[in-house]
């Protein structure tokens, strides 16, 4: 049967079923598809906490949210056009979100009494009329998917687990998505089980072919490839791109790098994938507990490597009195706390912002730390290298704040030259640093560099470069253990003004008003870069002025922040948390900010952002 084909500028595709129901694995394989394609694109996986969750139920649901488009976007989509649900609790659970009018793809198979009544539902959706507002498509997903493969030496139950694959098909078929990936996935993951592979590439192909031939979808669509600056693309995960930043970080200074990490969602995925390059002279250590992660760090930073620790905010917690250990020693340390929902266990597998606050102020003392923030999963990489330049060059711990939604999220990423990426000097000691009164010269592990402020790092065995270091106050310059008042005054003002000094090395902060006349700036930092940026595009097109600007650098601000807040009527500050950054900013610099905040555990819409921005601007 030969159908229209229609060319859309932007989809966005939501996949939901129980957790089993390999959700996440098709969504993946889409995106992986789309990407190859050329079409630019953001993804929002969102899953349970519990490993199994009860299947059927609404806490068991697991979804991805795919967007897609011929143009550069900015977002996952603030509301899919297509909702993929494969059991009564993924619909309940999920059709709040599919806009009107948005095709609906139910799998009626699971639309059974029991099956309804699990979830709440009195009566069924399908036949009752409550979903007139949608382009409702009924899929027999399960039992085509077991017909389609009744030749196969399997059961019933392992049959239908195939539906997955068959519904990536009659998406594939949909959208115009090439096939030829997927089946090399499937031949690499089920090459040693014949039957099974056999089975999910017949299942691929019967949902491709019921696609092409069914009268339920009268069109197929096609979004055309976006127009992205010429280079090597791949898609790449947040979690995925900040661990190779890591790994490159190594490359450009030239050292061993250390991660000592416990397993925490939603950082695991560091982990795992650092484990892979110990080619790339990477030593990756699983520690009993969280302290011991981040104390095997803090050993190896003493012994010259490039020391990392992973983990969420639980984690930090523990992990506080041993980074006020390594402000103290001065060593570098870069602290990855990929960000949930808390406090507690709290939301282990939802994003949020809210360990600002934490990574600022939660250690005992003075116990100033830098730290970093990217703005998108691709930025991951770039981040985690700016993260080990500042505690190599500064010799100091660094926090990377990154969060559940960049950690797992995808788009498509330009693969720098390596030529273009910074070089990092550790810059060792190497010789006797300090002349005494007769002459003679000793090692001084506490004198500092006139411009970073940093303390010399000596690598232990390096001859007449002995010196001994611990968490105990130390004497300015020669490191001794001292209680001296004024001494202990001296050395906190001078860990403070080292980090201060960092914001000589960092750029300035940079402003999008294209027409140079708004009267309101949208100021944010991490993850809600997109968000923000999809609002302000909304605001524009609707013949809006309205600025934006973005912070990677939050401890030290970029030296130029006052005078850009300075310049704007209003500055509205969203961030998922109850608005930590904008309490720092009030702090600072005096400024009457709109803060903006959800704790939601899912990223912002940017159609919501912009009706803030416009209620800011109807106010002026």
């Amino acid at each position: 049967m030969t159908k229209q084909v229609v060319q859309v500028s932007k989809v966005v595709i939501r996949f939901a079923g129980d957790s089993g129901d390999g959700m996440q694995l098709t969504g993946d394989r889409f995106t992986t598809e789309t990407a190859g394609l050329g079409n630019d694109l953001k993804t929002l996986p969102d899953f349970p906490a519990e490993i199994r969750a009860p299947a059927g139920t609404i806490p068991g649901v697991s979804a991805f949210q795919l967007h897609f488009a011929d143009h550069l976007i900015a977002t996952p989509g603030d509301e899919p056009d297509v909702l993929v649900a494969m059991n009564p609790a993924a619909l309940k659970a999920n059709l709040k979100l599919l806009r009107r009018g948005g095709d609906l793809i139910v799998n009626t198979d699971e639309f059974t009494k029991r099956a309804l009544e699990k979830v709440g539902y009195t009566a069924n959706p399908l036949e009752d009329g409550s979903l007139e507002e949608y382009q409702v498509h009924p899929v027999a997903l399960t039992s085509m998917t077991v017909e389609a493969l009744k030749d196969f030496d399997l059961t019933k139950k392992e049959a239908e687990r195939a539906k997955n694959m068959f519904a990536l098909g009659m998406l594939s078929w949909l959208y115009s998505r090439p096939s030829e990936g997927t089946l090399e996935f499937l031949k690499a993951k089920f090459g040693k089980k014949p039957e099974i592979l056999k089975a999910n590439i017949a299942a691929f192909e019967a949902g491709w072919s019921f696609g092409e031939t069914t009268e339920g979808f009268s069109v197929q669509y096609e979004v055309a490839p976006a127009a992205m600056p010429a280079g090597v693309y791949r898609n790449i995960s947040g979690n995925l791109a900040l661990s190779l930043g890591l790994v490159a970080a190594g490359q450009l200074s030239n050292l061993p790098v250390f991660l000592g990490s416990y397993p925490i969602t939603p950082a695991s995925d560091i982990l795992h994938e650092l484990s892979k390059h110990k080619n790339f002279g990477v030593t990756t250590f699983q520690a009993e507990d969280e302290i011991a992660g981040i104390g095997s760090a803090i050993g190896a930073a003493y012994g010259g490597a490039l020391a990392l620790t992973t983990t969420s905010g639980p984690g930090v917690a523990l992990k506080s009195e041993a980074i006020g250990l390594a402000v103290m020693t001065e060593l570098p340390l870069v602290i990855i706390d990929v960000q949930r929902g808390g406090p507690s266990t709290g939301l282990p597998t939802k994003t949020e912002q809210s360990d600002l606050l934490q990574a600022m102020f939660g250690r005992n003392g003075e116990a100033p730390v830098p730290i970093v923030a990217p703005q998108s999963p691709s930025d991951c990489f770039f981040a985690a290298i700016e993260a080990a330049r500042i505690a190599i060059e500064y010799r100091t711990p660094v926090f990377l704040l990154s969060d559940g939604y960049l950690a797992n999220g995808s788009e498509p990423w330009k693969v720098p030259d390596v030529a273009d990426l910074p070089a990092i000097d550790a810059n060792f000691a190497t010789e006797l640093n300090h002349e005494n009164a007769d002459g003679s010269m000793d090692f001084w592990p506490y004198l500092r560099d006139p411009q970073t402020l940093a303390r010399p790092w000596a690598v232990p065995g390096t001859k007449g470069l002995e010196h001994r270091i611990g968490g105990i106050e130390k004497a300015e310059g020669t490191g001794a253990i001292s209680y001296d008042a004024d001494n202990h005054d001296k050395m906190v003002r001078l860990r403070q003004a080292k980090v201060d000094a960092i914001a000589q090395t960092i750029p300035e902060l940079t402003v999008d008003d294209p027409t140079g006349d708004a009267k309101v700036l949208v100021i944010g930092w991490g993850s809600t870069f997109g968000p923000i940026a999809g609002a302000c595009k909304l605001v524009r097109d609707g013949g809006g002025s309205v600025a934006q600007a973005h912070l990677r650098h939050i401890n030290p601000f970029p030296a130029n922040l006052g005078s850009v807040l300075a310049k704007y009527d209003r500055v509205i500050v969203p961030e998922m948390n109850l608005g930590q950054l904008n309490m720092l900013l009030r702090a600072k610099f005096l400024v009457d900010t709109v803060n903006y905040n959800q704790v939601r555990g899912l990223p912002f819409k940017s159609d919501e952002l912009a009706g803030v921005i416009n209620d800011v601007r109807a106010s002026l």
